[in-house]
């Protein structure tokens, strides 16, 4: 007969304790819980739903193409990818033998105008002489008839010299006539002008503006500073006007475009700060910003093939806005440049809601522009006035 086992007999009453233990920290966790549920709650009351935020946000920015405007073939490279270019530096040269040649002839051609327009005037100087010519030629042969008509009366000439005088008054009228009329033609051809500004002179100087530009345009310059992307063309290629050759990117002018659900759109409004991270660098680099605009459409609203959502079978599916979001200093951008088409994330803090939802006033500045070509058309107007000058030889108009 087995003896009783006095430890058996204990085990019973050990497992309280045990359970009394359990069941505080039970209690404790649920507390626990609903103490972090309602701190919860109450942070997305106060503060978490007032931001929204998206990882369907890119890089965008300004591709600036490098087309020439004149056809050639290209002589020079002078810049190739990855390579930072500033405003006005060349990029690429073509052989500029047959602008060269044209602008030699419209120079030549603007020169011979203007002595030319010259004559005209000189023109005009001979004639008014020739007409006070014919006009004493006139008065001479109108006394000299006069005169025979009261010798003729007293029988002193015969009628045919009286006849004589007639018609050479006649013919001295009508060549003061044809004086005057070829001096109306002359005068017109130079009234109210100098020969600067004469219709033919202005002709020759913008046909000599035009090959002026050609032949600068054989160097294509960079119209922003920024970096070289994309380079497709090719020494010794044979290049049409439009053509890409290369692009220049100014990374200091780059936006995002971030995809928000349009659910997200409720409280957004333009001028809300934004947060933004890059994939790039994660977490550690954080880049302020600011909603500049909200996109006017859809996503598949302006695609290539937009949804047909009248036709056939339709499902419900949210949509996805664009927002243009910028950089609030771009000098964020010095330390830690960002790339087109990289990814981030951003979180748009929509506390301030006095914004609006689109733009109420239009834009009063050019989003961007540049000034090269415009320097460009400048520089031929000095040296028209040069060629001008050099062929008046000292004409006082």
């Amino acid at each position: 007969m087995s003896t009783p086992n006095p430890s058996a007999a204990a085990n019973p009453v050990a497992p309280a304790p045990m359970k009394r233990r359990r069941s505080v920290l039970l209690r404790a966790l649920l507390v626990v819980i609903i103490l972090f549920g309602i701190l919860w709650v109450l942070w997305y009351w106060f503060d978490g739903r007032w931001y929204e935020d998206t990882e369907d946000a890119y890089v965008a920015g300004n591709v600036v193409q490098i087309t020439p405007q004149i056809p050639g073939t290209v002589v020079t490279i002078g810049a190739d990818d990855g390579d930072l270019v500033k405003q006005g530096d060349t990029l690429v040269k073509l052989d500029r033998s047959n602008a060269d040649v044209a602008l030699a002839e419209a120079r030549a051609n603007l020169a011979a105008t203007v002595r030319k327009v010259r004559g005209m005037y000189s023109s005009v100087n001979g004639q008014q002489a020739i007409v006070a010519v014919r006009e004493v030629a006139v008065a001479k042969a109108k006394a000299d008839y006069d005169r025979r008509v009261g010798l003729a009366k007293s029988g002193a000439i015969s009628a045919e010299e009286l006849s004589h005088a007639r018609d050479a008054l006649t013919a001295a009228q009508s060549a003061l006539v044809t004086a005057q009329q070829q001096f109306q033609t002359s005068k017109v051809l130079v009234d109210d002008t100098v020969v600067a500004s004469h219709p033919d002179v202005e002709a020759a100087a913008a046909k000599f503006r035009a090959a002026y530009l050609d032949d600068l345009r054989t160097t294509l310059v960079a119209p922003v500073t920024g970096y070289v992307a994309k380079r497709s063309v090719q020494l010794g290629q044979r290049v049409a006007p439009g053509t890409p050759l290369m692009a220049v990117v100014p990374l200091h002018q780059v936006w995002i475009d971030a995809n928000f659900k349009e659910t997200q759109l409720t409280h957004m409004r333009i001028g809300q700060p934004v947060e933004i991270t890059s994939d790039v660098y994660g977490g550690k680099v954080t880049y302020q910003g600011k909603v500049q605009s909200l996109g006017i459409g859809t996503g598949s609203a302006f695609s290539l093939l937009p949804a047909q959502n009248a036709t056939g079978n339709w499902i419900k599916i949210v949509q996805r806005i664009p927002v243009r979001v910028v950089f609030s200093d771009p000098k964020q951008l010095d330390a830690h440049p960002l790339r087109i088409g990289m990814s981030l994330t951003v979180d748009v803090n929509l506390h301030d809601g006095s914004g609006p939802m689109l733009a109420r006033e239009p834009p009063t500045q050019p989003a961007f522009s540049t000034d090269v070509y415009a320097k460009q058309a400048a520089k031929p107007d000095a040296l028209i006035a040069r060629i001008i000058h050099a062929n008046m030889a000292g004409d006082a108009k």
